[in-house]
């Protein structure tokens, strides 16, 4: 099908790449999930990664900071990244592989595709950071292209039973999109803001803005940047005590500007 222009509208394909986001919100529907939006004084860190930038010329990935803050939260309760099997057993891995949506252009077209970043909590923020600026640049390799193009010409039955599959092995899960989900959608956000995501892992993270605050230091007012966070919790793993306990270590690892030191 091609564009077709009428007398006061237009019709264009229905990109193939969304069949696939349709297929994963299916799936995501029958987690049970508990979410936590909370902010976070992140002043510290942004002054760290200032200051970073004025001594070497080189500006670190404010993602690659969270993601190794998430895997040192994540290595202190791996329950907080436990799947399930087929049996009904747990499993938790000893690595924190976090997956990361990337924007790739493509054929013309540009269209997220997730990238894992493996073994977080054992990984400096530099070290991550590297990787991180490699996979922005990275375009789709010939395999890859070739597997999305198979994968959305598939009848969408056989593609959600693929990705049941996926959902019901660990290894597989691991292997294809990590134990941990982020998504950081404050890049487009000019001020502080929640977002919402489709529940694929045990724990995602979802990354909003950053907005500047009045808040309490040493008890004076003064004006803080605040981050707007959300973290989704699979309730059929994570009860609300731990994955509270989770988000305190969460925010006093990103409060403290973990790594940047």
């Amino acid at each position: 099908m091609t564009r077709k222009r009428h007398t006061g509208y237009e019709v264009i394909p229905f990109p193939r790449v969304r069949r696939l986001a349709i297929d994963l919100g299916r799936l995501a529907r029958k987690r049970h999930m508990i979410h936590a939006l909370f902010e976070v004084d992140v002043t510290k860190a942004r002054q760290y990664l200032g200051e970073h930038e004025a001594r070497t010329g080189e500006a670190l990935s404010f993602t690659a900071f969270l993601a190794a803050c998430i895997g040192q939260a994540v290595d202190r309760d791996k329950s907080m990244h436990a799947c399930r099997n087929w049996r009904g057993q747990l499993v938790l891995f000893d690595e924190v592989d976090i997956l990361v949506l990337f924007e790739i252009e493509h054929g013309g077209q540009v269209f997220p595709i997730g990238r894992v970043i493996r073994a977080t909590n054992k990984r400096t923020v530099y070290d991550i950071h590297k990787e991180i600026r490699a996979l922005q640049v990275k375009p789709l390799d010939a395999r890859e292209a070739k597997a999305m193009q198979v994968l959305m010409r598939l009848p969408g039955f056989i593609r959600r039973l693929l990705l049941r599959i996926v959902d019901k092995s660990p290894l597989l899960t691991k292997r294809y999109r990590g134990t941990v989900g982020l998504t950081a959608i404050g890049m487009f956000a000019s001020s502080g803001g929640w977002g919402i995501g489709a529940p694929h892992h045990t724990l995602g993270v979802t990354v909003g803005g950053i907005a500047r605050k009045p808040g309490v230091v040493e008890e004076k007012i003064a004006v803080r940047e605040s981050l707007s966070l959300t973290l989704d919790f699979d309730h059929d793993i994570i009860d609300g005590a731990p994955a509270v306990r989770f988000a305190q270590q969460l925010s006093d690892l990103i409060e403290g500007g973990y790594g940047l030191q």
